[in-house]
């Protein structure tokens, strides 16, 4: 049986988890919830990885979302998209893995896979991906953040448009709204995902997380509470922070960076 969720470990503190049913466009089966799941508990465990890139098998699709057939004889399958334990809900999953998480969206996104999409922190697109939140149209409400994150990335008009719609948003489009960082070939995206995590890589995780605490935090706040946040965040943070621990990291980045060119 091939296995549903891959996860490749490199070298340089990248690991690279792949969503593996492209035979049915990597459709967020039961099995393959609890298989990511534990892929990411498997990332947090590991001190190794610094960084993730997460995509689908294929070219056609990031993921379909839930497995249709799957529901279509089972309907309490729906289930998983408001249950939160992590073990089914897969926006949970990839979350609790505390490690960035580059999405590389090599195909289409569509409803849970566009949520899914909208876990990662980054999202780079090839040329062959498209999102649609087709939601409304089969009259099931949303569970794993679409309605939230969407509208705060694009902006409430464009958010409702598509999903009111159902209508599929291009690449290239998506790009235009903020939705993903940017677009590139197909044959290019791994690599251009790759290269990016291996640059979140020369960041130490402990202060990486810190940090991505406080964009997080502060973008539920007003901005006045947030900025005031960041000054009584930072103070704090940065009042440990010594001339030796400057020179330290300074000296490494350059390091990894000496590594890297060979």
């Amino acid at each position: 049986m091939t296995d549903s969720v891959l996860l490749e470990k490199r070298d340089n503190g990248v690991a690279v988890v792949t969503l593996n049913r492209p035979d049915a466009m990597n459709a967020l089966s039961g099995e393959l919830r609890r298989r990511l799941y534990d892929v990411m508990q498997e990332v947090r465990a590991d001190d190794n990885i610094r960084a993730v890139v997460f995509t689908g098998a294929g070219q056609k699709a990031f993921t379909a979302g839930l497995d249709l057939k799957e529901l279509g004889a089972d309907t309490s399958g729906m289930d998983a998209a408001t249950d939160p334990d992590p073990a089914s809900h897969p926006v949970n999953a990839i979350r609790s893995c505390g490690k960035p998480v580059v999405g590389a969206i090599n195909g289409v996104a569509i409803t849970g896979g566009f949520e899914v999409a909208l876990a990662c922190d980054i999202l780079i697109a090839s040329e062959n991906a498209r999102f649609a939140d087709t939601h409304a149209l089969v009259g099931i409400m949303p569970g794993w953040g679409l309605s939230q994150k969407l509208q705060r990335i694009i902006g409430q008009s464009r958010a409702k448009e598509l999903s009111f719609t159902g209508r599929f948003l291009n690449a290239e489009t998506a790009c235009q709204w903020g939705l993903v960082n940017r677009v590139v070939p197909a044959d290019k995206l791994m690599d251009e995902a790759l290269a990016l995590a291996d640059d979140i890589t020369m960041v130490e995780p402990p202060f990486l997380a810190r940090y991505q605490h406080l964009i997080e935090h502060g973008a539920n706040l007003a901005m006045d509470d947030a900025l005031n946040y960041e000054t009584l965040f930072s103070t704090i943070e940065n009042s440990g922070v010594t001339p030796d621990d400057i020179k330290r990291r300074r000296d490494a980045v350059m390091e990894r960076s000496r590594a890297r060119k060979g």
